[in-house]
This record gives C-alpha cells, structure tokens and sequence, in this order.
C-alpha cells in the first residue's frame, strides 16, 4: 500500500509536470509565468496528497508514503522499526516504480530539459540554501501532522493540512530546494534521470526537519500525547500500529507482577 501510495504520486507529479512545463503543451504557452505555474502544480499535487491520505489505503497504512515521516514516528516509538524499515523499502521501490509507469505514458515527453523526470534539485541559492529549505518546510509539515492529528478536533483534518501544505510549498518554496520533503520521491526521478544534483540535501534535510519537529513536540506536549502513527484514524481500517502496541502491552502485563494501569490506546 505504501509502495502504491507513493507510485502514485509519482505518477501525478510526473505527468502534471508534462502538462505544466513541457513547452509543446498548451499551459506552457499560455502562463508563461513561472509563479502561476507553479501555483497550479501546487494545487494539482496538493489535491493529489489529499486524495492518498483519504484513499482506502491511505486510511490502512497511514498514508505515509515518505521515509522521513516514518522514521520520524519510528523515533516517537509508534512505529516498530521492522515496519518501519519494510515501510521505507515500500517507498522507495514505489517512487521508482511511479516514474516508469509515468515514461511509459508520457514516453519521451518526460525525459524533456523542460521536465528532466520532474526531479528535485537546489535552486539558483545552490545546495545550502536548499538544504535550509528543506530543514524548515520538513519541520513545519511534521509540525501541523502532530498537532492535528493528536488533536479531537482536528485529527480528521490532519491529510487535509497536509496536502494544504504540499500544495503552498510547491508554490513558494520550489525554486530553492525544489520542493522535495522526501528521500523516495527524490530518489524516483534521479533514479530515472541519471541525476543526483545534490542528493545528500534531500537524504538528510527532510528527516533533520521532521525529527526536530518531533522533539519540539515531545518537549511542549510530552509522549502521553502522541497517539499513533496514522495520519487519518478515524475509520474503521485496521490499525497494525495500535495491534502492536496493544499487542506488546498485553504481553508485558502477563510479564509483570505489578498492578500498572495501561496507557490508554482507541482501537477504532
């Protein structure tokens, strides 16, 4: 599902790329503004996003579909780093997998200079000022994710910023960094595209930023606070990250003598 999540956004960022940019297609021609296309592959992989983190799988998985935002919750003990490495695997083959589907549909289109496999590279501010880029977009994201989804209100809402952000950084942040908060989604055009522009910028800025937006929370709000690793829970989808832990409590009480009362966990 992960693998499948993050395919398809590849496959939406490559072909909504085609459309934008590629100079034998019309919205090349007619916005030849850089900001106002932008703004409407914004709003294309915004919607995108939102649509994952509601989908069917995204509801089951969590709809992480981004390696920094596993390990992130790998590091909030929420997920166990068995899933957490079969996650990250997951994603980066479904990026790379995403980008094929995309040339097989767009064929020669994709690889254009226009488009270049609609890959992730610093800015005119070269690679440190991407890497800063990155750090702050990566914190911000995991920031909105914790307290929205840990929050009664808004948790439902949570893919919902998320995707809100995705679309508003694609806009703004783009021409600095390229917009990237993903070692998969990187590693999926660079992977097809033979370029590698800096690509220690994208393996270590996005999960510098969420696990720093981690600690932040953890500091302001405390563990207890945290409550799972989904980004969307309120569903009737199975949960394995609340079947572990409710699993691993379960075992832990038949270890113990002591009378302890449990953490509390919604399985729902």
């Amino acid at each position: 599902m992960e693998a499948a999540l993050l395919g398809g956004f590849m496959v939406s960022a490559c072909l909504f790329s085609v459309v934008l940019f590629h100079p034998g297609w019309t919205a090349a021609r007619l916005l030849p503004d850089p900001l106002a296309r932008r703004g409407l592959m914004g709003l294309a992989m915004g919607s995108t996003a939102i649509a994952l983190n509601y989908s069917a799988w995204g509801k089951q998985s969590g709809a992480h579909y981004n390696p920094a935002v596993t390990l992130t919750f790998a590091r909030l003990g929420k997920v166990m780093p068995w899933d957490a490495a079969a996650y990250i695997a997951a994603q980066f083959a479904g990026a790379v997998l995403g980008v094929l589907v995309a040339g097989v549909l767009v064929r020669d289109m994709l690889g254009d200079e226009a488009v270049h496999f609609a890959v992730t590279r610093p800015g005119m501010g070269g690679p440190a000022v991407a890497f800063v880029a990155e750090v702050v977009i990566s914190c911000l994201l995991m920031t909105v994710v914790l307290t929205a989804s840990n929050h009664a209100t808004a948790a439902r809402f949570t893919g919902v910023f998320a995707g809100l952000l995705v679309a508003t950084f694609i806009t703004i942040e783009a021409p600095l960094s390229g917009m990237s908060m993903n070692p998969a989604r990187t590693v999926g055009s660079g992977f097809w595209a033979h370029d590698w522009t800096a690509v220690w910028v994208y393996f270590t800025a996005p999960p510098l930023g969420m696990l720093l937006a981690a600690e932040l929370y953890l500091r302001r709000c405390g563990r207890d606070r945290i409550f799972c690793a989904k980004l969307h829970h309120q569903n009737g989808k199975r949960c394995i990250f609340c079947e572990t832990r409710a699993g691993n409590l379960s075992q832990d009480a038949r270890i113990t003598s002591r009378d302890t009362d449990p953490l509390p966990i919604r399985l729902r």
